[in-house]
């Protein structure tokens, strides 16, 4: 059976005697978008779930962790962070072949294009400014009293990180792209020194990780926390604010080239400063740097798209074209550092 398919009927069986009120699967649907862990929509008699499951077959180490997913958006109901609610997690591989978790599914919005381009200007300044609530309020999680103080290695974040990617990218790498080897070079050699702040981080904060109330600015739900980690809660600004730097164009969905007063989108440093205010800091030191990682760690993820589509276990049919994203995003990287010498 492919990673696009489940057995219904195993499943169904499995799920009803540890959910309570799961009764009749009627179908498994998977979702067309997403690049890593390959996600189903499940109807039952009683209403709908969601399935994330590990994909099948020889995986990068660390990669994946549906496990870890679980477990910190189970960790974070009671928060002011918004979340799916867990169920279950499944560490048997004979279930359905690999490690999967079932959490609820929730109806709203989800949106693609950082320009938003079906929505009215008061509702995009309310949509960056409740993307800007909540990644303030996730970075202010008392981590410890909700049980995740052993999720990650606290200290030395971002000089663990350009290691941690640098072998994942030359584990998954298909051809030399330059600026990728000068990122590995230059990124060493100008991380900051630690300086004792640690958050949970999301990993992946972006627009089309959020779903929003079916009317309202409001966000529901954050998904996706394959990579959430105790990390450097600048990492997370500086991801979400790659896309102020990357052109609306192909399958790059970004705000580069677009008029962001006229749309009513808040600038890259105004974005950074209301951050700021919530989470009463003064600025954030080192910004080219977390701008420059970001780039190079994204890099390092649709490598590794690209690498999963061409050995055949690839989540999305998009995969080969979302991995020729790497080049590009180096580039970039190496453009803001020419640019801030």
């Amino acid at each position: 059976m492919s990673v696009d398919q489940l057995d219904t009927q195993g499943l169904g069986k499995y799920l009803a005697g540890r959910i309570e009120g799961f009764a009749g699967l009627q179908s498994a649907e998977k979702f067309v978008n997403g690049q890593s862990n390959p996600t189903f929509l499940l109807t039952t008699n009683g209403g709908k779930y969601v399935l994330r499951r590990k994909p099948p077959g020889r995986l990068l180490k660390s990669a994946h962790a549906v496990d870890r997913e679980f477990r910190v958006i189970s960790a974070l109901a009671d928060t002011d962070v918004p979340v799916a609610k867990a169920y279950h997690l499944c560490e048997d591989d004979s279930v359905i072949g690999s490690m999967f978790y079932i959490m609820s599914f929730v109806d709203g919005r989800i949106f693609w294009d950082p320009a938003l381009p079906d929505i009215k200007n008061t509702d995009r300044a309310a949509i960056y400014e409740e993307m800007n609530r909540v990644l303030a309020a996730l970075h202010s999680v008392d981590f410890s009293a909700v049980g995740l103080s052993d999720f990650g290695k606290p200290g030395s974040y971002f000089e663990r990180q350009v290691g941690r990617w640098t072998k994942q990218y030359l584990a998954a790498e298909t051809e030399v792209i330059e600026p990728m080897d000068m990122l590995i070079r230059w990124l060493p050699e100008h991380t900051p020194a630690d300086d004792g702040q640690v958050a949970l981080v999301h990993g992946d904060y972006r627009l089309d990780n959020m779903i929003f109330h079916p009317t309202e600015s409001r966000i529901l739900a954050i998904v996706d926390w394959e990579l959430s980690t105790l990390g450097h809660p600048f990492a997370d600004l500086a991801y979400q604010c790659m896309q102020w730097r990357l052109p609306n164009a192909g399958i790059s969905r970004g705000l580069a080239d677009m008029d962001r007063a006229a749309l009513g989108i808040p600038t890259e440093p105004d974005y950074v400063e209301r951050y700021c205010q919530r989470t009463g800091r003064d600025g954030i030191p080192d910004w080219t740097f977390c701008l420059a990682f970001s780039f190079f760690r994204l890099a390092a993820i649709v490598q590794g798209v690209l690498k999963r589509s061409l050995d055949g276990n690839a989540s999305s049919a998009r995969a080969t074209e979302i991995g020729k994203m790497a080049r590009p995003l180096a580039e970039a990287a190496v453009e803001l550092i020419d640019e801030a010498a």
